[in-house]
This record gives structure tokens, sequence and C-alpha cells, in this order.
């Protein structure tokens, strides 16, 4: 029994030698296929690389204001109290002047200690606190963006605090598609001066990238005091704004 396992185990062993070289043979055959196939390296490095800029002159038709109150007591809640019955006086003013609840949004809020340097006892000493409470007001009307500054500085009084006023497009897409334009022939033009340049016959585009950016103008911070006498009224200009696009072209070269 123990002669006929022997023989058996040997006899698998001579089979699988022999199929060895079939093997070899079959895997030597499949490289040799595989070396005569195409192999593509292509990427995008190759062709006319160009960016095309574009602009488009608009008029702002939204003005966005950050404004708030900022009070300072010798106690949190008496800071706190003052801080939200000016809040609410200018939140009266500013919906009282067309701008809608959906158009202001609170962006900051805190209150913390005012404190002074005690120099008889060298320390930090708290002298009261203080409660800021700023928003962001979107004026869609923005002929009346002079109109509603003066009324939240009325209402607010020595609170005011008026940080900022920045200019927008409400629908910048007809100025996009000008800008888009333009953008594209100075990419075209500059890819076909290239090709000449090069002495190469210039393709089609094989790959499109755009990039868009729009400025806002930005007028500072501004501190209003009550005045012992009216002041005149605010005047706000939107002027113009540029509304500038980038696209990044790659044409084929076809020769």
């Amino acid at each position: 029994m123990k002669k006929n396992w022997l023989l058996a185990i040997g006899l698998a062993l001579v089979l699988t030698i022999i199929a060895l070289p079939g093997c070899s043979q079959s895997n030597t055959g499949l490289g040799e296929g595989l070396s005569n196939l195409p192999i593509n390296l292509d990427n995008q490095q190759q062709g006319i690389w160009v960016t095309g800029w574009g602009e488009a002159t608009a008029v702002p038709d939204i003005a966005v204001l950050t404004l708030g109150i900022e009070a300072q007591a010798a106690s949190v809640a008496e800071a706190q109290s003052e801080a939200a019955e000016a809040m609410n006086r200018v939140m009266d003013a500013l919906t009282d002047n067309g701008v809608a609840e959906k158009d202001i949004q609170t962006q900051y809020f805190s209150i913390s200690k005012v404190t002074r340097w005690d120099e008889e006892n060298q320390r930090e000493v708290v002298i009261g606190y203080r409660v800021t409470n700023m928003v962001t007001a979107k004026i869609r009307d923005i002929d009346k963006a002079g109109t509603i500054i003066d009324a939240v500085a009325e209402a607010g009084g020595d609170l005011t605090r008026i940080d900022s006023i920045g200019f927008s497009i409400d629908d910048p897409s007809a100025y996009y598609e000008e800008a888009r334009e333009k953008a594209m022939a100075d990419a075209k033009a500059k890819a076909e001066q290239l090709a000449e340049l090069a002495g190469i016959t210039l393709g089609k585009p094989t790959y499109i990238s755009e990039g868009t950016y729009i400025p806002t103008t930005t007028y500072p911070r501004v501190m209003y005091e009550e005045a012992a006498v009216p002041a005149p009224p605010t005047p706000i200009s939107p002027g113009e704004m540029e509304i500038s696009l980038t696209v990044q072209v790659v044409y084929a070269i076809l020769d």
C-alpha cells in the first residue's frame, strides 16, 4: 500500500514538471502579445495651454451694511439691557425703511470684560462690561442706503456702530456671459498666435476650466455720535464694479 502511494506521488511530480514548459510558453506568448499593443502615455501636458481673461462693467444694485450696537456698563445685566433696547430700535429702523427681516442676519455677538491696570496693586481690575451685537443688512433698494444709515444712526444714538458698506449684484449671470465670451475670444487669439509662431496647426479645445471673481466695493468703519445739530443726509454712491472671469483652455495640435 505504501509503495502505491509513493508511486502516485512520483507520477504527479512528473506530470507537473512536464506541464511547466507549456505554462512558460503560454506566458511568453501573452507577454509578446502585450508588447505589441500600442501604449498611450498621453496626458494633458500635450497641446497649447492658454489663459483667457474677460470682464464686464456693472452697476451694483445691492448694498450690504454691517452695523450694530456696542454698550458698556458697570454690570453685565445693565450693559445687556442697554444693548438690547438700542438694537431693537435699530432693527425697527431697518424694517421701517423697507429692509426685509430675511435680509437681516446676526454676524457677531459678544459680552466681554472691560479692565484697567491698577498701578497700586499691579493687577488688572474689572471696571465694567461691554456688549456688542452686529448684523448685516442687505438693502435691495440701493437708492435708500443713505437714508437707512441715517435712520440707524438716529435709532442707536451713541451706541451705534457701522463697520462697513459693500456693494454687489443680485443676479450677475448676464455679466458672466459677457465676460465669458470675452475670455474665450482672448484665449483663442493667444492660441492662434502661438500656433502661428510655432509653425503648427491649431486644433479644437480639449480642456476648459473657468474661474470667476466678483469684487465688492467696501467703505471703512464709520462711528456715529450724537450731534448738537441735525447732520445732513449721508451721501452714498455705488459707482461701478468690474466682474472678471478667466478660462484656461488647452488646444490640440493637429500636426
